[in-house]
């Protein structure tokens, strides 16, 4: 057998899929993983779609050994334990000059520390973030690498022809940046998944619970949407949802899926990281939260018991009306939503000197990917208008957008607050907006509070420097 051109370690559906991808793509593939019927299983899959070039190895040394020379080897493995373990088993068979690419969702300082071990030893590490799930992975993801730029010279030929093609704007990949960042934007990316699936979802509660749509008129209703400013993978794989009858009963089976949501850990990282910027990210955190409470089953079947009532106005509602709010609301949360995942990368990449293109990352992120989306092409014209553009906000074209979404923004979240509906995603979106564009604040009072209980002192906004008054003091005396 002639060597190969790449091996993958860790062979779960992921693993399989892009295995299967790289070799339909002309690349002879090495695969390999510690539980041997996984490595049959894709060499039987490859004989049955085509013929592809997938050989398998049930031990690591002639694994290593059947790639040809400066060796690539893509890991798909669990985060965390795992990785370091399939680094080391396959280290101990590499030489100098070889490269490792992790196509994990890691935590980001941890691709950096095992570079700089790799670096020691003579070897390439790359940290690839790998978007679009299952069927991504096979027919075309987006691609996220940060690293070891050798190393992604090494495989940037595979890389342009497996990830997915996007007629007007080309492969979903890019070299990312130094360190963590590919793992990084990847989970970033990861944050903003959470929130637009949780506006979707807020979107689906307030047509169905205040408008009272049938899933018919819900399938009907996202469909549309797919037609205009909203295509997207998720707007189209949520019209799909509305449509699937339960096959195991009477009825949809959406209605009969668990009403608590899954997670692991990404959004939590993203939120993480937010906070230790210090920028804010209402949006995906109120996506965070939601998930959270969604957990709290049991607690909520009881509280539901204790605040029983009707909690709806009973006014009438203007469907149509309703219907077109909701999708104005749904795109101005959505603005917000990606303005701060946007300014969580940017704040991280001057915070490190990854010299990140925003700009870049939209158009990778417009095919393959689960936040696919149209809307993704505006946020890439935006950043190649304006690369140090404070916030998606102030975009001319996005900031017009807002102002004539605003009205029917406001008419949606106070409709559901008037109905006991609640739209976290959508309310924290607003409530962004309506603080990032006023010129002052409460927070005068805030630190005046700080000073009075601490002596934090403040700034004034009529004379410069920092001031400090003895609050308590005055106050007492003023009541003598």
């Amino acid at each position: 057998m002639a060597l190969t051109r790449i091996g993958l370690a860790g062979l779960a559906v992921m693993g399989q899929n892009l295995a299967l991808n790289i070799a339909e793509k002309g690349f002879p593939i090495s695969v390999y993983n510690r539980t041997t019927s996984k490595v049959d299983e894709t060499v039987q899959r490859a004989k049955l779609e085509g013929n592809l070039p997938v050989y398998g190895f049930h031990d690591p040394a002639s694994f290593v050994s059947s790639i040809q020379k400066p060796r690539v080897v893509i890991m798909l493995v669990k985060a965390g334990a795992p990785v370091d373990q399939t680094i080391a088993t396959l280290a101990a068979h590499l030489e100098q000059g070889d490269c490792i690419i992790d196509g994990g969702n890691e935590w980001y300082e941890n691709t950096e520390r095992r570079e700089k071990a790799m670096e020691e030893r003579g070897l390439l590490y790359l940290g690839m973030g790998v978007s679009g799930g299952e069927e991504g992975a096979r027919n075309g993801p987006s691609l996220m690498p940060g690293g070891s730029f050798e190393a992604y010279k090494y495989i940037e030929d595979i890389l342009l022809k497996v990830a997915a093609q996007v007629p007007d704007s080309g492969p979903c990949v890019t070299y990312i940046g130094k360190g963590g960042s590919g793992n990084f934007v990847k989970m970033v990316h990861n944050g903003i998944e959470y929130g637009d699936m949780q506006l979707i979802a807020e979107a689906y509660d307030v047509l169905k619970s205040v408008g009272k749509l049938t899933n018919s008129e819900l399938q009907q209703v996202f469909s549309e949407w797919n037609k205009g400013e909203l295509l997207s993978f998720l707007i189209e794989i949520t019209a799909d949802i509305f449509g699937i009858k339960d096959e195991q009963g009477e009825g949809y089976l959406v209605d009969k899926v668990l009403d608590k949501t899954g997670m692991k850990g990404t959004g939590k990282w993203t939120v993480q990281q937010a906070a230790e910027l210090s920028v804010a990210a209402p949006t995906i955190e109120a996506s965070l939260d939601s998930r959270f409470l969604s957990g709290l089953k049991d607690e909520r079947v009881e509280a539901s018991k204790i605040f029983q009532g009707d909690y709806s106005t009973g006014l009438p509602v203007d469907k149509a009306q309703l219907i077109e709010d909701v999708r104005q609301a749904l795109y101005a949360s959505k603005i917000c939503s990606y303005a701060q995942g946007m300014n969580i990368i940017k704040a991280k990449s001057s915070e490190k000197g990854w010299g990140l293109n925003l700009g870049e990352l939209a158009r990778i992120w417009k095919g393959g990917c689960i936040i696919r989306a149209i809307f993704l092409d505006r946020i890439k014209k935006a950043y190649d208008r304006n690369p140090n553009l404070a916030n998606l906000l102030v975009d001319p074209e996005f900031a017009q957008e807002i102002m004539d979404r605003q009205a029917a923004w406001r008419r949606v979240v106070c409709l559901a607050i008037n109905n006991g509906v609640s739209t976290p995603g959508m309310s924290a979106s607003l409530a962004y907006f309506d603080s990032y564009r006023r010129d002052r604040l409460p927070a005068n009072l805030v630190q005046a509070q700080r000073d009075y209980f601490g002596a934090h002192t403040y700034e004034r906004v009529d004379m410069p420097g920092s001031f400090h008054t003895e609050w308590f003091k005055i106050a007492r005396n003023s009541k003598i």
